[in-house]
Order: C-alpha cells, then sequence, then structure tokens
C-alpha cells in the first residue's frame, strides 16, 4: 500500500514545479501566496498531509479509551476566530456559539483565550505552546494559519470548517438533512422553479446545504437552470449582481438561501427591483438568526449546544489522542412560517 504522496505528484497535479511545491510545503518564500493556496489544497486532496501510521494501515485500534468525565482539568484553551469581518463574537450567529464554548470551559475548570488569526502566518511567535491544553477554532480558519497549527501538535477541534490539509475532529449542524428537509417540503407545496443564493465556497456548511439542494431537484427530475453569480455573490455587492442577473424573464418561485443573511440581503434586493415577498416569490433562509424578515422556512440551529459540543470532544481529544478524527453532527429543527407563503402554481 502507498505510504507517501510525493512532490513530483503534487507537481503533476498542479502542473506547477518542483521547487514550487517544495518552497510551499516548507513554508518558505519564494512562491506568491495564490500559487501557495493551490499547492496546499491540491496536496491536501491528495492525502499529503495524512498521517503516515493511518495510510499504512497501523490505526491504534488496540489502545484503550479513556473517559474524561471524571477528570480535574486546568490550563488554558485558546479559541481562535477568523479574521474575517462578519464572523466574530458579536455575530448573531458566531456569538452563541462562543458563549457556548465559553461557558463550558469555565464549567471545566479551563482558562479561555480569545485570539483573532493574525494576517501573517506567524500565529504563534508570541505563545508558549506548552501552557495551550487544546485549540478550538470557530469558523473558516485559513489553511496557512492550520499548517502552523498542526506543526504545534496542539489537540484541535474545528467548529464549522473543513480544509483538506488538517485533519482534525470537527462540529457542525447536519446541514443535510435540514436542507433536504426544507426542499421536500417546497416540493411538496408545489413549487417548481428554484434558485439557490449564496457563496457555496464561503463556508462547508453552505457547500453541504448545496449539495442537499441539488440532489433533491436532481433526484426529482427538476432542472436546475442555476445562475451561477448566485452562487458566489460578495456580500459587498450583493444587490448589484443580484439585480444584474435577475430578470422578470427568470424570477424564480422559491429563493433557497445559504443562511438567514443571504435572505435578508436578498428580500432587500427584491425589494429593490420592486419585486414583493412573499406576494411574487418566497425565500427560505437557514441558521434562524432573524425572526421579524418573511422566509417560510429556515433552520433553528442550537448554537449554544454546538459550542458545548465542541469542548467535549476537545476534552476527549485531549486524553484519547491516537483515537480516530471524528465528525460530530447535531441535528437542528426546520420552521416553517405558513404566513409567508402563497400559492404556488
Amino acid at each position: 500500500m502507498k505510504t507517501k504522496v510525493t512532490i513530483q505528484e503534487i507537481a503533476h497535479f498542479t502542473g506547477l514545479s518542483k521547487f514550487a511545491v517544495s518552497r510551499a510545503l516548507s513554508g518558505k518564500s519564494g512562491v506568491s501566496d495564490q500559487t501557495r493556496d493551490i499547492i496546499l489544497k491540491a496536496a491536501g486532496k491528495l492525502g499529503y498531509f495524512k498521517d503516515n501510521s493511518l495510510l499504512s494501515g497501523d490505526m491504534n485500534n488496540s489502545n484503550e479509551l479513556h473517559d474524561p468525565q471524571n477528570v480535574r482539568w486546568s490550563g488554558t484553551i485558546l479559541i481562535l476566530f477568523p479574521n474575517v469581518r462578519y464572523q466574530n463574537q458579536e455575530s448573531l450567529y458566531w456569538g452563541p456559539i462562543f458563549n457556548g464554548i465559553s461557558s463550558r470551559l469555565n464549567q471545566k475548570g479551563f482558562n479561555i483565550l480569545t485570539l483573532t488569526e493574525p494576517s501573517t502566518d506567524q500565529l504563534f511567535t508570541l505563545l508558549n505552546p506548552d501552557a495551550i491544553r487544546g485549540i478550538i477554532t470557530v469558523g473558516s480558519i485559513t489553511t496557512p494559519i492550520l499548517l502552523e497549527i498542526k506543526r504545534l501538535g496542539i489537540p484541535v477541534v474545528m467548529v464549522d470548517h473543513l480544509d483538506p490539509v488538517f485533519h482534525s475532529d470537527s462540529i457542525f449542524t447536519d446541514n443535510f438533512a435540514s436542507m433536504r428537509e426544507i426542499m421536500l417540503y417546497l416540493l411538496r407545496k408545489g413549487f417548481k422553479s428554484f434558485q439557490f443564493v449564496g457563496n457555496t465556497s464561503d463556508a462547508h456548511s453552505f457547500y453541504e446545504r448545496w449539495i442537499a439542494y441539488s440532489s433533491v431537484l436532481m433526484g426529482n427530475g427538476i432542472e436546475m437552470n442555476q445562475i451561477p453569480e448566485l452562487c458566489s455573490p460578495a456580500v459587498d455587492d450583493f444587490r448589484q449582481t443580484f439585480t444584474s442577473v435577475l430578470h422578470d424573464t427568470n424570477l424564480p418561485e422559491v429563493f433557497v438561501c445559504a443562511n438567514d443573511f443571504f435572505a435578508l440581503y436578498t428580500i432587500e434586493a427584491l425589494e429593490s427591483m420592486g419585486i414583493s415577498v412573499p406576494e411574487q416569490c418566497v425565500v427560505t433562509g437557514f441558521d434562524n438568526t432573524y425572526d421579524n424578515i418573511p422566509v417560510l422556512a429556515t433552520v433553528n440551529v442550537n448554537k449554544e449546544l454546538i459550542g458545548a459540543r465542541a469542548v467535549d470532544q476537545m476534552l476527549w481529544r485531549i486524553i484519547n489522542p491516537e483515537s480516530n478524527v471524528e465528525k460530530k453532527l447535531i441535528m437542528a429543527d426546520v420552521l416553517i412560517r405558513e404566513q409567508y407563503s402563497r400559492h404556488s402554481g
């Protein structure tokens, strides 16, 4: 069985030189940030960063598993936020997750250190890694930062994020199941034309919601006719993008949005075009971050529970460092607001 992906294979896969691949993988200068990102993502997809012991078949299954329940805990857990404007403690979505993490850590007796990832990849130059028991990342952390963490060998749990270069425990809402439930409800209501709205590359959760949306439509023989620009809109110029690609001739019955923020932007953009919701079309959201916008359906994510369960997984990982990486899904409740429905064709 092959045990290691080679630099030559990565170079062949990316079409770049072995020199560029080697510099990027070692964190050295000589390649642009864009090229480094391409190489790191390709290496992750090819399995370069996977642990050699796993590739050789040594799964450490003989190790006894330990129960974290009766451990007396101490030390510091680092909570790491991305350097993204809307992913912070004040966010209607991420704020409650942070509260769930911090409340659980306080309950267990840990000290808490909160950081926003810097623009450079020298995250821990001013920190003592030996003093940090574990790291909980919240949201989309950049690949270079994850590689910096990987070199430290500190236990990590990621909330709402996956990266092929970094294999660690992760906690997610069951995005696929909830979006599938919304789509099946819409089909039962008789709707036949849809557009997905939201940048599917912004977050792994958005991508999972897109996959569920697409699979239900394909599974029921409904043509997607997706407007590509609506799957990659930038928040800063959302209305301009939206209004430039939507016309009376391609207005769908339903806009299925990646979350409630995109639902709000969609409703505001439609209103600016003189299109009323839900009279002329309906909108669905996800995450239940607003209770005063006319969305037909959203998903109530227990954000505090996600944070608390991330801590529980961290405790498990600290005392079971050799156990297989786990991805945990937390079920959510689909909320239907019939008052924002309309008669469908």
